[in-house]
């Protein structure tokens, strides 16, 4: 597939004072995208769940004009300037600045904050790349006349030049990034709408963010990301992936609880497994993930409950359920797994699917 052009000819007026305030979601991958070429291109084809509870709010404020050739801005998180934002955010810019040369005219401020712990797993940068990637198109929207797809498309492709998976969280509630000869319209440059058959099983779902671990992460995404190049078992894992998107294409059109979580749970060990197997080399599961985990499956042993996990790049355990077994698993965190989170604490979000 070819390159988008994307690039924003309009000249950019009126901007001076004025803000944009969005919110984007976070999502979960139940098919991992672990690995990346290219400007920000996926190795293998992923496919999330777009959450709702937990979510990052950004105002971008165009301040005044920039005299200079650089990119001038600040950036504060939940009130407080965060200088330790700006690198990531000055490399994003840099990126994007031939899609949206408008954004240089100006010396900005970015005020961010989130639903949800910064920097525990929760895919903190998907949701603060895709606000800021959806306040940026607020403005060009403001000064041109866009097609809905148009917008969409492009938000999610400026997002993912930010976070890859950011491209996941721009719009839709199943979303597909990484062109897939099963998934037709399916791309590597944006994410899109999940757009085959889906059982109502699937479109009703829980998932409680069990948080073993609310601190920073050992290790970020982008350094697990650059660590599957020469890694011995890469092409293996993203060959993997790709059959496993195949497989999930026909669990969400039948419905079989069973073999999704057989998928969607291979898929948050193999992903581990990777971070293990590199070089260096992380264990980024603590104890108690593991302990969480047994507890899971011994309970969905016993019940026969539609409930299983998932895991992003840390120890926090997503654990995800059909609505129809709610109070069952509510009862289950209560009496089992809260007390191997930290501070007995977890996040209650969920997917709802039109």
């Amino acid at each position: 597939m070819q390159k988008p052009e994307f690039i924003c000819h309009e000249k950019a007026e009126y901007l001076l004072g004025k803000g944009f305030s969005v919110s984007a979601p976070s999502n979960i991958a139940l098919v991992k995208y672990w690995g990346k070429y290219g400007e920000q291109l996926p190795t293998n084809t992923s496919i999330s769940f777009t959450l709702n509870t937990c979510r990052t709010e950004t105002k971008l404020v165009f301040k005044s004009e920039n005299k200079s050739d650089k990119f001038v801005f600040d950036v504060f998180f939940e009130g407080e300037k965060a200088a330790d934002f700006k690198p990531k955010i000055k490399s994003f810019f840099e990126r994007i600045d031939a899609y949206v040369p408008f954004l240089k005219q100006y010396e900005l401020e970015i005020h961010t904050s989130n639903t949800f712990p910064h920097s525990s797993g929760i895919a903190s940068s998907a949701s603060g790349m895709a606000a800021l990637a959806k306040a940026i198109m607020e403005a060009e929207k403001s000064f041109s006349q866009l097609t809905e797809e148009y917008e969409q498309l492009k938000t999610s492709f400026l997002a993912r030049l930010g976070s890859g998976s950011a491209c996941r969280s721009t719009s839709g509630d199943l979303v597909v990034w990484g062109e897939h000869s099963e998934i037709p319209e399916s791309s590597n440059y944006y994410g899109i709408k999940y757009n085959q058959a889906l059982h109502p099983n699937f479109k009703d779902f829980q998932d409680y963010i069990l948080l073993v671990d609310k601190g920073q992460k050992q290790v970020s995404s982008s350094v697990g990301h650059n660590l599957m190049h020469d890694h011995p078992f890469a092409e293996q894992r993203f060959k993997q992936a790709n059959q496993h998107i195949i497989a999930m294409k026909t669990v969400l059109a039948s419905g079989d609880y069973k073999r999704f979580f057989e998928i969607v749970e291979s898929e948050a060990l193999s992903l581990h497994a990777m971070m293990m197997t590199s070089q260096p080399y992380f264990i980024l599961m603590r104890s108690n993930t593991l302990e969480i985990i047994e507890r899971i499956w011994k309970f969905r042993k016993d019940t026969k409950l539609p409930l299983g996990f998932t895991l992003d790049a840390g120890a926090n355990v997503h654990l995800l359920f059909s609505t129809s077994a709610k109070s069952e698993v509510e009862n289950f965190i209560e009496s089992e797994l809260k007390q191997f989170c930290q501070v007995e604490e977890y996040i209650k979000d969920y997917v709802n699917i039109k």
